[in-house]
């Protein structure tokens, strides 16, 4: 499965089944272009099990403040449209693919 890119029309969509790992990034920030390669080997590896959604905070605003999201990255671990778990700032691989099994 690919890394999908949401927007703030359609982010609802995106997340509505299933497990999603949602990141919130921009493309300034340093951690977030970190992240992006582990979230790119997490899609490899999972891609199965879970979907991956980024959403850029400078372009989306809307979704990124319903979230109430203050720093980035964030990502956020949906299930069936609703956050169930939440990490902010870089995370190892492991604590992230951790953060996904715990919700399967």
């Amino acid at each position: 499965m690919a890394i999908t890119h949401a927007t703030d029309a359609t982010f609802d969509q995106e997340v509505s089944q299933g497990l999603v790992l949602t990141d919130f990034w921009a493309t300034w920030c340093g951690p977030c272009k970190m992240i992006a390669p582990v979230l790119e080997e997490i899609d490899a590896e999972m891609g199965d099990k879970v979907k991956i959604v980024k959403v850029d905070v400078d372009e989306n605003q809307e979704t990124a403040s319903k979230f109430g999201i203050m720093s980035i990255p964030t990502l956020v671990l949906m299930k069936d449209g609703k956050p169930v778990d939440k990490v902010i700032g870089y995370q190892p691989k492991e604590a992230l693919q951790e953060l996904v099994n715990k919700h399967l």
